[in-house]
């Protein structure tokens, strides 16, 4: 048995009680922060597993490979979507617009669309692409 003298230096340190008090102060002070934010009171909205009766208000532009024009999935000239979408765009002024062309249409084509979108003052514009895949 080792029997230290009374002079002489203590060759380890005991943190064991150092770290017990920064556990209880860390465990304090996560429940007085948490405790402290306590929001403002909202009546929030309940969730409804029935669909929604709304029509969708996005409308949908595509071009296929041969040219072909559709809103939405009906075949519409240049002439009848300009028409159709002024329509639109009076009911709704911010009628939101995604394109959809074919991968092997000519670039020509996607951007008279553009143009006319530009032209009617459609702001709310999206290009539909596919996902990479790795």
């Amino acid at each position: 048995m080792k029997v230290q003298e009374e002079n002489a230096a203590y060759d380890e340190i005991n943190v064991t009680p150092m770290l017990d008090l920064a556990y209880v102060l860390l465990v304090v002070f996560i429940l007085m922060t948490t405790a402290a934010v306590q929001g403002v009171q909202v009546n929030l909205p309940k969730a409804s597993n029935t669909p929604s009766l709304a029509k969708p208000q996005t409308k949908a532009i595509t071009v296929t490979a041969d040219g072909t024009l559709f809103l939405d999935t009906f075949p519409v000239t240049m002439e009848q979507l300009e028409s159709t979408l002024m329509q639109y765009k009076a009911a709704n002024p911010e009628l939101p617009v995604v394109v959809k062309g074919d991968a092997t249409v000519q670039y020509q084509s996607v951007v008279d669309i553009l143009a006319l979108l530009g032209k009617l003052e459609i702001t709310q514009v999206g290009l539909v692409t596919q996902n990479l895949t790795k």
